[in-house]
């Protein structure tokens, strides 16, 4: 099973369902929608800390399992 992280979103889009969420200490990484774990509509608030695992998509290194740290 993969590390959960934590990091901070830096941007996120709801009309297009993606952002970015840099790491805490690290690099930024893609977030779409569909990673986030939230009930109702699926968005993220820039500033928002959030707990995720660390993939890989088509594009490169990901966001997945994205949930909000309250």
């Amino acid at each position: 099973m993969s590390e959960k992280l934590t990091g901070t979103v830096k941007w996120f889009n709801e009309s297009k369902g993606y952002g970015f969420i840099t790491r805490d200490g690290g690099r930024d990484l893609f977030v779409h929608f569909s990673s986030i774990q939230t009930d109702g509509f699926k968005t993220l608030k820039e500033g928002q800390k959030v707990a995720f695992i660390e993939g890989v998509g088509q594009k490169g290194p990901q966001a997945e399992q994205v949930s909000p740290i309250s």
